[in-house]
């Protein structure tokens, strides 16, 4: 009988070892914010030496980006492919979007991330002009066309699609703040669900030219 030949364990090792860097930085990230993290954390909740971090990225900044890059830039290129292979109304692109954002992005450890470059921007800028260039200009650049066809088909009311993506994302980031900030020290108890099904449902009635559409 034949054995099948099984790759050492190492090698495997050695091949996720990355995505056990990226996991681990964003842990400690979220826990103490860009500033405080330090690579030897990082490199102990990885289970590595400090020196095996230097192996595949240079410095914390290149970290971060790393972590930036495996998680929020991916579920843009997710979206992407959503937005391009769509077919049927954009309220239902429009409301898949949003969802899709927050239940992979929002409502995960990842969702630190926008308080981390809200609170460490006039110190690290170039983190924050990193994101601008690679989250938010990206998702603008999916985001404007989907509104733009909406408005385009007559689905939509006339409105400035650059304005209502603002709009559109400005309570996610509120709520991302949120959970990292106020609702650590007080005893309100937001539904976080019902807050974003609210606006899902705002946004696309004040969208829709027939907002009773909405539901």
């Amino acid at each position: 009988m034949q054995v099948e030949k099984q790759e050492p364990r190492w090698e495997r090792r050695k091949e996720s070892r990355p995505g056990e860097l990226i996991q681990a930085a964003l842990d400690v990230f979220v826990e103490k914010g860009y500033a405080a993290t330090r690579l030897d954390e990082v490199a102990k909740r990885a289970g590595v030496s400090k020196g095996t971090v230097y192996l595949y990225f240079t410095n914390k900044e290149e970290l971060f980006k790393a972590v930036v890059r495996d998680t929020v830039v991916a579920t843009i290129d997710t979206a992407q492919s959503v937005v391009d292979s769509h077919h049927g109304p954009t309220a239902d692109l429009v409301r898949r979007l949003m969802r899709t954002w927050w239940d992979n992005l929002g409502a995960t450890p990842v969702s630190a991330i926008p308080k981390i470059i809200v609170s460490e921007a006039g110190n690290f800028p170039e983190i924050v002009k990193f994101y601008h260039e690679e989250v938010l200009c990206r998702g603008e650049r999916m985001s404007v066309p989907v509104l733009q066809r909406g408005i385009e088909s007559g689905e939509f009311r006339e409105v400035d699609p650059k304005m209502a993506r603002h709009l559109i994302i400005a309570p996610f980031f509120y709520l991302c703040i949120w959970q990292f900030s106020f609702a650590q020290c007080t005893e309100e108890n937001m539904d976080i669900e019902r807050f974003v099904d609210m606006h899902i449902d705002m946004i696309l009635r004040g969208l829709l030219k027939r907002p009773d559409d909405a539901s």
